[in-house]
């Protein structure tokens, strides 16, 4: 980014003194890394081009104390006409903010220009959905039969999988099941807590019952009425993190895509039940989203 000759820095000495204690602060105290110290020292030195340009002189810190919301907002804009979009804009804002909120911190100068300025719109992007092959690979528990772990977790795993892909329930809600409500044997709808702490019913396939049923006559536990239908290694309420972890290492055994994540297995259920003629009305319903255009795949 050029910190180590500032003479290609368009700004004043007082300016590139403090970028220098800046980038020494997120490098030994934020533990930023050197590519991503690049990256925020190019994004601030694009916002001082812009400055020079856009006040007619080399910015100093008097200049960033007096910025205000309609330069940044100028800044954007420029940006915007040279093709930035809004995923690329955010993340370079974010990097001048860095500098500017340090700044602060320091003494130096003001953020409250940037906190003011409504930041660009995004558009969500949708998980990938696993092919149909994959998806069922990745809840199988033969799948991880080799590991070196007790056959009741190995069982475990893939009953809470089985509910992300067989039910398109989300980790929170599978882990949410209590023993009371576990869908087993003749009980082929379970009742979940979703966000917004709303309630919905979702019907459960027998081979998700059968692989919940498994867990069951496996787990070394006696799991209490209403305590965690799914636990962790001593007994107490399982971590989402370890369904994550699983996933993480089933993509690695099975070569999948980094876009291969608890979320993509929910996608999954509902990409395919909509290719089978599924309603997508219904499968709203089924994954509790509050509003249609969520759903739309």
């Amino acid at each position: 980014m050029g910190l180590d000759t500032p003479t290609l820095l368009p700004a004043g000495p007082d300016v590139i003194a403090a970028m220098r204690r800046w980038h020494e602060h997120l490098g030994s105290e934020r533990r930023f890394s050197p590519k991503t110290l690049d990256a925020y020292g190019r994004d601030v030195r694009q916002f001082l081009t812009f400055l020079t340009e856009h006040l007619g002189r080399w910015p100093s810190l008097a200049t960033f104390g007096a910025l205000t919301p309609a330069d940044v907002r100028a800044f954007m804009a420029r940006r915007r006409t040279e093709g930035l979009e809004n995923r690329s804009l955010m993340r370079l804002l974010a990097g001048v903010h860095s500098f500017a909120r340090f700044l602060e911190r320091e003494g130096l100068g003001e953020a409250a220009a940037f906190g003011s300025v409504r930041t660009p719109k995004i558009a969500r992007r949708l998980p990938k959905p696993l092919s149909p092959g994959d998806a069922k690979d990745v809840a199988k528990a033969e799948t991880r039969a080799g590991e070196d772990r007790p056959p009741w977790v190995l069982a475990r795993d893939a009953a809470v999988i089985a509910l992300l892909y067989g039910a398109g329930l989300r980790i929170s809600e599978a882990l949410g099941i209590t023993r009371r409500d576990a869908p087993i044997g003749d009980v082929d709808m379970i009742t979940v807590i979703g966000k917004g702490r709303k309630a919905r019913s979702v019907p459960v396939i027998a081979p998700v019952r059968r692989a919940i049923e498994d867990y069951l006559s496996r787990c070394p536990f006696v799991l209490k009425a209403e305590g965690p239908l799914f636990v962790g290694a001593r007994g107490g309420p399982l971590s989402p993190r370890i369904i994550q972890l699983v996933i993480e290492r089933l993509r690695g055994a099975l070569g999948l895509p980094d876009t291969a994540t608890p979320h993509a297995l929910r996608h999954s259920f509902a990409t395919h039940l909509l290719s089978r003629g599924g309603d997508l009305r219904t499968i709203q319903e089924l994954l509790g989203h509050a509003s249609l255009s969520t759903t739309q795949i």
